[in-house]
């Protein structure tokens, strides 16, 4: 397969992590990026030698046959139209929008057009997603019954992520129940079926700044969920796990690339293989690579995560934090 050209809108953590992790890649070459920030060509330089800075975003939709939106959510829908119309393919970032009528009509538009979009979920390509699968399919849960899903940080917006903090602080855009529980959410809908939101509370701080609490009750498939994330009540920058129970015994993800067992003897054990999410990163974003790849050349099966399933986890999220 001859290699596809990828564009970069947005060069902050997102964009910045992806060449660094993913590239060089067999199947997918960098052909520009764009950012409003200088120092961008600095940091792009050093990632990524002879990769152009281009004078705009439209420039790198020219650039390129798919187009990696990594900008704030408010540019998410007007760059991929911009870049739809063009012709490109598009992988955005989550949340689709910050308007959810905004983001239905646009998810109504491009599925009514065919259009080759899909939105960076990376436990679409996860190693540790994958074995839970395999260990579902040997009947290590059997018929589910529950599903947990626990989500911590020491602080919001976690360490690494102070750049982008002027949003990811903020209600408006930002939050943990937006950029982290998301993820876990698409995994759920991926394992056991549509969500359904029963009830939620939420707890915000004084002014315009972001949740630092949730808890909620879901159905997914018709399976009980129990959701809850805080803010500040454990000392490390984050932790998290997802754990299903089925009747014939349970498995978890646990901070996000150690798939796990319950043993016997009431041990929680982890897959042979099983990597720290940091040494696990660059496979992930590798594949995330290759399905985009696939979906550039109209394999609408490639695996990413769909429109249709950014919009029903970004349905549920927004349904949480109005609670």
């Amino acid at each position: 397969m001859a290699q596809i050209a990828l564009g970069i809108v947005g060069f902050g953590i997102m964009g910045e992590r992806l060449v660094a992790t993913a590239f060089p890649h067999p199947q997918v070459r960098l052909s520009g990026v764009w950012d409003p920030q200088p120092a961008v060509a600095g940091r792009l330089a050093t990632l990524a030698s002879g990769v152009p800075v281009l004078a705009d975003a439209a420039a790198v939709i020219e650039s390129c046959d798919a187009l990696y939106i990594a900008a704030p959510p408010a540019a998410h829908i007007p760059l991929a139209r911009a870049a739809l119309a063009a012709g490109r393919a598009v992988l955005l970032e989550k949340p689709l929008a910050t308007d959810l009528a905004e983001a239905a009509a646009f998810v109504a538009e491009a599925e009514a057009s065919g259009a080759r979009a899909g939105v960076n979920f990376p436990m679409a390509s996860s190693p540790a997603v994958a074995q839970l699968e395999a260990w579902r399919a040997a009947g290590a849960v059997g018929a589910p019954r529950s599903l947990a899903i626990r989500t911590d940080f020491g602080r919001w917006p976690r360490g690494w992520q102070h750049g982008a903090a002027g949003w990811l602080a903020r209600r408006a855009e930002g939050g943990f129940t937006r950029e982290v529980v998301s993820h876990f959410l698409f995994l759920t809908r991926r394992q056991l079926g549509p969500i359904e939101l029963v009830s939620a509370s939420v707890t915000y701080p004084e002014g315009d700044l972001a949740e630092i609490g949730i808890e909620a009750e879901l159905r997914a498939g018709g399976v009980p969920v129990t959701l809850s994330g805080s803010v500040g009540r454990i000392v490390e920058d984050e932790a998290n796990s997802w754990v299903l129970t089925g009747e014939a015994g349970s498995i978890r993800l646990r901070n996000w690339s150690f798939a796990e067992r319950l043993e016997a003897d009431g041990v929680w054990r982890p897959a042979p293989d099983a990597l720290p999410n940091e040494a696990m990163r660059p496979m992930v974003l590798r594949g995330q690579m290759q399905k985009l790849a696939a979906l550039t050349g109209g394999d609408t099966a490639a695996g990413l995560a769909t429109l249709r399933e950014a919009l029903e986890v970004q349905q549920i999220v927004e349904g949480i934090l109005r609670s």
